[in-house]
């Protein structure tokens, strides 16, 4: 995560713009049926808070451990990897502690590419999330650097789209979110690559690779725990 001086406030009011869209899109899907659907998503918001903090200090975070800005760089630290991986156990957890046993995995298919397409037109703002430096003169760099925080704004809108044609298939039903889990997993994975970020195995991969991993193996754990449950006739909470 790599900050330089920008406008904090327009920043914020860009994330905010992001958390109030999918709260918007959720909102339909209580409205007018659960309530208690309110505290399954209130359950997703704190996981997910929870995750971004604790992955960005697994991954980077305690390597400033002592530098003169290290409580600065916790506060404002965070990462959309934990973000989903806190926000997928938040919702887990909501579900079983009310006993509510309904699938909800496609309305956050939907709200969170949305919500994340808006936080990295923050991160083009206020210039964190930076990509490796290329050459001066390479035609796709954006201030001599691999434009990071652009290319993972495209692939949101893009999963985003993809999304909307597959919910037309029944037989994905209940399965958006995973895949688009499990699409994103793999996407970070390689785009960390390209990304400017601490490397802690090897001087070759990353904390948030490690961390794209678990999130594409949880996915696909959960796809095939849905996929068998149709099978048997059992509906599992997710």
């Amino acid at each position: 995560m790599n900050f330089v001086k920008a406008e904090p406030s327009l920043y914020g009011l860009i994330m905010l713009v992001g958390i109030l869209a999918g709260a918007i899109l959720w909102h339909r899907r209580w409205k007018n049926s659960d309530p208690t659907l309110f505290g399954i998503f209130i359950g997703g918001m704190l996981g997910a808070f929870i995750g971004a903090k604790a992955v960005y200090f697994l991954a980077e975070g305690w390597m400033k451990i002592g530098e003169p800005d290290f409580w600065i760089q916790l506060g404002f630290g965070k990462t959309i990897i934990g973000a989903l991986l806190g926000g997928y156990g938040g919702v887990e957890f909501t579900k079983s502690l009310i006993g509510y046993r309904k699938p909800t995995g496609d309305w956050f298919a939907f709200m969170v590419p949305l919500a994340i397409a808006f936080g990295r037109v923050g991160c083009l703002q206020h210039g964190c999330c930076l990509g490796k430096a290329c050459p001066p003169d390479t035609w796709y760099a954006m201030s001599a650097r691999w434009p990071a925080a652009a290319v993972e704004l495209l692939f949101n809108l893009l999963a985003l789209a993809v999304l909307f044609q597959l919910r037309k298939f029944p037989s994905l039903s209940g399965q958006l979110f995973h895949i688009y889990l499990i699409a994103y997993g793999l996407f970070r994975f390689v785009h960390e690559f390209a990304r400017d970020t601490p490397k802690w195995i090897g001087a070759t991969f990353s904390g948030y690779q490690v961390a794209a991993l678990l999130l594409t193996g949880l996915a696909v754990w959960r796809f095939d725990v849905r996929r068998k449950s149709r099978q048997t006739g059992y509906s599992p909470a997710r």
